[in-house]
């Protein structure tokens, strides 16, 4: 079997990328500081921000190919910790990309809708970026640094994903749902817009990039939807009826990261090589009885 090596195996994505590479490949996934056991891969501690550490666990697993997902990926902690964070989404990924470089193979490198100022939706991959915090400033510092070492590393911008979670990480849904079910109130933005996608279906969208994208990928869902429809649709399809949504403005919120109105993405170049989204309530109604 060839040697895939999927960073950030704790997180949602990288979980949910495990679970479907390890009958296929011989899996290697990295965790640092939330340790997890999944049964058919073989999992790695290390700080990826250290290069010599990253170096050697090259040497070690030889990888045919590599998926890197791990990042501090909370806008708000991004904004608060610049220096920490640019470590491991920036610095780290530029490394892994030259890395595979210098072993030739493919990487693919999980970025974010948030590259974008949400004032000119939908956004194509030739579409110029400009983000409004800092994590997205620093996920296209990585995408211009990764292309220039390795210009066969598949960038995919990924969209608001949500699905199974594992012991590490959960999806959006699980506290939405959560606080649905305990009749809390729940205020979620009229005024910002997705596409949404199920992790399985993002999964999908990635290796498919492996195998046949170079460059930049959008992999977002068919639909673009705000995130209190999104909550409206959620609370039905599962038949919440403890509910209490109550609609919100962005504007009305203070964070520490702006947050952009309007991100959807195209997803046209990946509709083309085959990625196949489902819509929102079939997504969701295949969850029923999980989150």
């Amino acid at each position: 079997m060839k040697k895939l090596l999927v960073t950030g195996a704790s997180g949602f994505l990288g979980w949910n990328i495990c679970q479907a590479a390890k009958n296929k490949w011989k899996t290697f996934g990295t965790v640092f500081s939330h340790p997890v056991g999944i049964a058919g891969v073989n999992i790695v501690k290390i700080n990826l921000a250290d290069f010599y550490e990253l170096k050697k666990l090259f040497q070690e697993t030889n990888p045919d190919a590599v998926i890197h997902t791990a990042a501090n990926s909370d806008p708000n902690f991004c904004q608060i910790h610049r220096t920490e964070s640019q470590k491991i989404n920036v610095a780290a990924s530029v490394h892994i990309a030259a890395l595979c470089a210098d072993y030739n193979i493919p990487c693919v490198f999980t970025s974010t809708d948030l590259v974008f100022n949400g004032l000119n939706a939908p956004y194509r991959e030739e579409d110029p970026v400009c983000p409004v915090n800092f994590y997205g400033e620093q996920k296209v510092l990585a995408e211009k640094g990764m292309l220039k070492y390795h210009p066969l590393v598949a960038i995919c911008r990924m969209a608001l994903m949500f699905g199974i979670s594992g012991p590490g990480a959960k999806s959006f849904i699980q506290p939405m749902t959560e606080t649905m079910r305990e009749g809390r109130e729940l205020r979620l933005f009229v005024d910002e817009f997705r596409t949404p996608v199920s992790g399985k279906t993002a999964v999908s969208g990635i290796f498919l990039a492996l195998e046949k994208a170079r460059g930049l990928l959008h992999l977002g869902g068919i639909e673009r939807i705000s995130r209190y429809d999104f909550g409206k649709l959620l609370m039905e399809t599962l038949n919440i009826r403890e509910a209490r949504l109550i609609p919100s403005r962005q504007k009305d919120v203070v964070m520490p990261a702006p947050r952009p109105p309007d991100v959807s993405l195209d997803s046209s170049k990946a509709f083309a090589l085959g990625f196949k989204p489902f819509l929102l309530s079939e997504e969701l109604n295949g969850l029923r009885g999980i989150v």
